[in-house]
């Protein structure tokens, strides 16, 4: 069996990594065999595919692939190489197209994948059948609410089983749209981070480093009027307490009570007074629709959700859908859209994306600060073979739930990946 890369010892108290885990290419090599192809990897949302013909190109667990609704309005996800000679047949990022048009030798593709022409075709034997060369698929392409996602592993459970738990938080997110409609907005955030692509999922969900690492905006939001209090309990670093969750498959959240306002029903006096009786409303409409005790659990906490191995949502001040895949073992490419309801009034709208944009855009209070953070320890970690273990024991010795300041979360993700890379 091959090496454990974590020590984890739970009745010390004590959980170290290697940090050779972000430095080596041999070890992300089996990360692609071993988790991005075994795993069902987020593709896109429903809503960016609206009509017939609707389409997107994007790379998926290091794939070119074609996410587009066919013209039986039915969501495919198509491998972007020509059976051919192996061009990419669809080089625009997105658009509507009955058929994709490969620029090599003119072989054409319907929306479906189906090969329709290939010029000159004469020319091949009888052997030549234009219907086993339809364009490759992924071994099985499922969603969950118009989350979608594919999978390389034809082996592997429904996507539903592979969730479990955290369709929990999926609903929660869907369920502030009255219609339980969300959409993704107009536009994508793209960058690349020069760090090994796990180190985003820790920073994700680690509560952990608010208070310094985003120092600056904590300061912005008490200066325009937000209330944030230091902790009162002995070990707390965050304003509000919250909690760490585990949710099975390596899937993980953090679920804590919001200080910092939420688009959706929780007003601060960042967003002017004349957004409180439109976000009353909102409240009230969840309330009613949900009950109390769900209406509130929507209006007015904040959630950071990992699904295994680079799904996060983060529900808090905007969504955010977020996902991120390896270029490199110090180098990754990140991927983010804001998700809201699609009913969202023009005002509404606006107070969410001046969120998503103020914190999470890569011009935003904490992204940058995130990106810098990341970039450092990556190059700090150019000391690994002389300085070996990363240190992830915070809170292990605290009984009952896990706080989100703690570091369980991240043990969660670290125990199920050093699982999947000593399979066989």
């Amino acid at each position: 069996m091959p090496r454990s890369y974590v020590v984890d010892d739970p009745e010390k108290g004590v959980f170290l990594l290697d940090r050779e885990v972000h430095m080596s290419d041999e070890i992300l090599r089996d990360e692609m065999r071993k988790i991005f192809a075994k795993c069902w990897i987020y593709v896109g949302h429903g809503s960016e595919l609206k009509k017939p013909g609707d389409f997107i190109t994007r790379r998926v667990a290091g794939r070119p692939v074609i996410f587009v609704r066919n013209q039986k309005g039915e969501v495919e996800v198509l491998f972007n190489t020509c059976r051919h000679r192996g061009a990419l047949v669809c080089t625009d990022r997105k658009g509507n197209a009955r058929r994709f048009f490969c620029v090599y030798h003119g072989w054409i593709y319907g929306n479906d994948g189906e090969l329709q022409r290939v010029p000159g075709d004469e020319a091949y034997t009888s052997a030549f059948d234009k219907g086993t060369l339809a364009l490759k698929k992924p071994a099985k392409v499922e969603n969950y609410r118009d989350f979608y996602f594919m999978t390389l592993n034809p082996d592997i459970e429904p996507l539903k089983d592979y969730l479990g738990k955290a369709t929990e938080y999926l609903d929660l997110v869907i369920d502030q749209s009255p219609s339980q409609q969300m959409e993704v907005l107009p536009g994508t955030q793209e960058y690349t981070v020069g760090a090994n692509w796990k180190l985003m999922v820790e920073n994700s969900v680690d509560d952990y480093h608010l208070p310094s690492t985003h120092a600056t905006w904590l300061n912005f939001m008490a200066n325009s009027g937000v209330k944030v209090e230091p902790p009162k309990e002995k070990g707390l670093v965050l304003p509000t307490k919250g909690w760490a969750i585990e949710l099975g498959n390596g899937h993980f959240t953090t679920d804590n009570v919001n200080f910092r306002g939420r688009p959706v029903a929780a007003w601060i006096p960042l967003y002017g007074e004349d957004a409180k009786q439109e976000m009353t409303e909102i409240k009230d409409e969840l309330i009613q629709r949900l009950g109390p005790e769900r209406g509130e659990r929507v209006a007015n906490t904040n959630r950071n959700l990992v699904i295994f191995p680079n799904l996060v949502i983060n529900d808090g001040s905007s969504v955010t859908i977020r996902t991120f895949f390896p270029d490199g073992a110090n180098k990754m490419q990140v991927t983010a859209w804001a998700l809201g309801p699609v009913e969202e009034t023009e005002t509404a709208r606006a107070r969410r994306l001046d969120a998503f944009l103020t914190f999470y855009g890569p011009g935003g209070f904490a992204t940058p600060d995130d990106v810098e953070a990341l970039e450092l320890v990556q190059q700090g970690l150019a000391n690994w073979e002389d300085d070996r273990w990363s240190e992830m024991s915070r809170g292990m010795g605290r009984e009952g739930e896990q706080l989100n300041s703690d570091e369980h979360h991240l043990r969660i993700f670290w125990r199920h990946w050093d699982k999947m890379m000593r399979a066989e």
